[in-house]
């Protein structure tokens, strides 16, 4: 893939780097619930807006990777790496929104109090297991949950597929 190894690998390191960062800091950011509905309302948008940004960033990325002149060598190496850290960061959008509407609400989710129960829902429902033992109850809860639904098939799958494609070497793109 990558046209010289230590590049290669130096890419795979940051790119490990990276989501174990994303996901130290989805661990210590402050996200204590907060009676002040101005500032619940802005935690809120900030997420949605997050989400947006996220949503865009693998969008980008897929396309590039679908695209006529799609990258090849250490730039397609790159971009997949791109593509990793950004579906990393809307899982943990997701599991930061989930977190944040339990903390607010009690009664919106069922089984969801820890940072690591909104992580492990989250990615149940992305990647449409849905065990059950978490689940949305309240109707802010089942908006999100149908946003992370919809974020799944259309962008958590195609660019999970694009990765495991390109990392297991399987022809694509007519190659």
């Amino acid at each position: 893939m990558a046209s010289d190894d230590g590049s290669y690998a130096r890419i795979r390191r940051h790119t490990l780097a990276s989501c174990c960062l994303l996901v130290v800091s989805y661990f210590l950011i402050p996200l204590e619930p907060d009676p002040n509905g101005l500032r619940l309302t802005l935690r809120a948008v900030g997420t949605l807006v997050l989400i947006g940004v996220v949503t865009v960033l693998v969008t980008r990325q897929v396309g590039r990777q679908l695209g006529a002149g799609a990258p090849v060598g250490d730039d397609e190496v790159r971009s997949l790496s791109r593509l990793v850290v950004a579906l990393v960061a809307g899982l943990l959008a997701f599991a930061v929104a989930d977190y944040v509407v339990a903390a607010s609400g009690p009664e919106q989710f069922s089984g969801l109090r820890t940072r690591l129960d909104a992580l492990y829902f989250a990615l149940a429902t992305l990647t449409t297991i849905g065990y059950g033992d978490v689940h949305a109850q309240g109707q802010l809860a089942k908006a999100i949950v149908c946003v992370q639904m919809v974020f799944s098939i259309g962008v958590i799958a195609t660019g999970a597929s694009i990765v495991v494609r390109q990392l297991t070497g399987r022809p694509g793109r007519g190659r």
